[in-house]
């Protein structure tokens, strides 16, 4: 009966025999009834619709850092720290990738991406992108998140704000503080439109009259120095009980422009600010000396071509059509805001504000036992450690230097450099 059954099976072709002949390497032939599905045709790696958009998708994580801003499920500082990213990441994002589409364009290069958009395309659609987000930041910003902070007794005061006596200490540091460090710079032929440092503070100010030497007036630069902070905390005594209070440094500046030039009157001043190529183009195996060689890239960087131009939304056509033309940039490089053109250096009250209650508890990294007492080297002689930061601790890598430094038969070191960018990293 068995050996009848075992007969009346049918034979397949994937019968096949061990290499002694014995036994059959399929052993269990019963039919499951499955049919083998018919192979799937090679995918193509050159499809365009296979990838996403570099770019894009860089800048649609930076929309999901704004998002943050939004979520009612995080701490009301940290959504404002969530909305300051998003302007640091923009700010790089501008730096470096918007920057390299613009000088691939000025090379001619019509090498399309790997999802097969042009540059041009590409750099389209993210001034689109970025205009509707960086529009929405500032609308979150005035709208969401100063409203509630103010009632949580947090308040950012404007300059048509102020008390008397507010009036008066801002008078007092401005004379003190800022008109001493601070240089106003005409613009007329024999003064060209000065080089700007990469995402300073400016103003450009429209003048009337004649100046102590008799010169007409007509506009002037106003470049703010980077030593003073952006954001003031007004003494306790001169705040509304219960309130936390701040003022900026474009506030001051706008109230008492008109002590800066002796004998004219400011029609109008208004902050801009320049983001300009901050992309570094330093080949390790091309240099004799590359700490030189960084040390030069980091100071072109500062006065790279422009790439974007943001200003107060008050400011008149007229002038940022001027500005546009000095930087060499079109409209669709143009941002004009409804606030402070440098959000980023708000970051500083996170840090001047005691109140736990609005953040998240501050995290300690942890170390490793094995890295807690000893040699590094005996421990990691044991077996690998993998570091996970930024729950781990970066210490260790710290202490792994110095320790390395002072070892006698060490001669050298070696690192991987994770690049931001187009540039494969180096070792």
């Amino acid at each position: 009966m068995d050996e009848q059954a075992s007969d009346s099976l049918p034979s397949s072709s994937t019968d096949q025999t061990s290499s002694d002949g014995d036994m059959p390497l399929r052993i269990n032939r019963t039919p499951t009834g499955v049919q083998a599905r018919e192979a799937l045709p090679e995918t193509d790696l050159d499809d365009t619709q296979l990838y996403f958009n570099r770019e894009l998708s860089h800048l649609q994580f930076n929309i999901r850092v704004l998002e943050q801003a939004l979520d009612d499920a995080h701490p009301l500082l940290n959504r404002l720290m969530f909305l300051l990213i998003f302007s640091s990441n923009m700010d790089e994002f501008f730096e470096i990738r918007v920057a390299g589409l613009k000088h691939q364009i000025a090379l001619g290069d019509d090498t399309t991406a790997a999802d097969g958009r042009l540059p041009k395309a590409v750099l389209a659609e993210i001034s689109q992108v970025a205009h509707t987000q960086i529009d929405r930041q500032y609308q979150i910003l005035n709208d969401t998140l100063l409203p509630a902070l103010e009632t949580h007794g947090l308040r950012f005061r404007r300059r048509d704000q102020w008390t008397e006596k507010q009036k008066e200490w801002a008078r007092a540091f401005f004379d003190n503080e800022i008109m001493p460090v601070i240089s106003p710079i005409g613009l007329d032929p024999s003064h060209p439109f000065p080089r700007l440092v990469n995402k300073s503070l400016n103003f450009i100010v429209e003048l009337e009259g004649k100046d102590a030497f008799g010169r007409a007036g007509g506009m002037a630069i106003l470049p703010a120095p980077r030593s003073l902070p952006r954001l003031m905390a007004l003494p306790k005594e001169l705040c509304e009980e219960g309130f936390s209070e701040y003022v900026f440094l474009s506030s001051m500046i706008h109230a008492h422009a008109d002590e800066l030039f002796p004998g004219m009157r400011v029609r109008g001043c208004y902050q801009f600010r320049l983001t300009r190529n901050a992309d570094m183009s330093v080949d390790p195996e091309e240099v004799s000396d590359l700490a030189s060689a960084l040390r030069g890239e980091l100071l072109a960087r500062r006065y790279g071509s422009g790439v974007r131009l943001e200003v107060a939304d008050s400011c008149p056509d007229d002038l940022t059509n001027f500005l546009l033309r000095q930087f060499e940039l079109e409209h669709g490089d143009l941002y004009r805001v409804k606030g402070p053109v440098n959000l980023t250096r708000m970051m500083s009250v996170l840090g001047d504000v005691d109140r736990p209650e609005l953040l998240y508890r501050p995290f300690t990294p942890s170390i490793p036992k094995a890295l807690k007492s000893g040699s590094l080297f005996n421990a990691i002689a044991k077996n690998d450690i993998l570091l996970h930061h930024p729950f781990q601790s970066f210490t260790p890598i710290e202490d792994l230097l110095r320790e390395a430094a002072r070892d006698p038969p060490c001669v050298g070191g070696k690192a991987d450099v994770v690049p931001y960018g187009r540039r494969l990293s180096h070792r």
